[in-house]
């Protein structure tokens, strides 16, 4: 495998192949990300921004994305690189592709969520934050709270 030939490119959307391509690869290389639906992989590529891909040929090996305000809050999703490419430095090119974005390249603080890679993303330059992280798992909002802001279109 010639790693040469591997390109990175910027998206805004994927043809349907391609997401097909890249629900392959999360179901075969991201626990993750396994079993996500093709509609909702499509919404996130669409308010995600950059959202990055690696090519070998027309093979998609690599995926990440990130959300960001472009001034003081950014943060990275869904990092991936086929097993098969791993340990060639392809990550570590997705990852600095995604932060060299203009809507990314001047944020204040990028964050990430990681389970296993903590050790590769310490070499990307991250380091490890325990004050910041909290989670809303799926909390629907009162609609009574909603009402009482106004403008608020029922």
């Amino acid at each position: 495998m010639d790693l040469r030939s591997v390109q990175f490119r910027y998206t805004e959307s994927l043809a349907p192949k391609d997401l097909e391509q890249l629900r392959a690869l999360f179901d075969g290389c991201a626990f993750w990300a396994a079993g996500r639906k093709f509609e909702d992989l499509a919404k996130a590529i669409s308010y995600s921004c950059p959202v990055v891909t690696a090519w070998d040929s027309e093979t998609l090996i690599g995926f990440a994305r990130a959300t960001s305000d472009g001034v003081y809050r950014a943060t990275i999703w869904d990092v991936v690189i086929h097993d098969e490419y791993q340990g060639a430095g392809l990550g570590r090119k997705l990852v600095e592709t995604v932060l060299g974005h203009p809507h990314m390249s001047n944020v204040e603080r990028t964050y990430l969520m990681t389970t296993n890679q903590q050790q590769f993303y310490e070499h990307v330059g991250f380091s490890a934050n325990e004050t910041t992280t909290m989670v809303l798992i799926n909390q629907p909002i009162d609609g009574s709270l909603l009402r009482q802001v106004e403008g608020v279109v029922q």
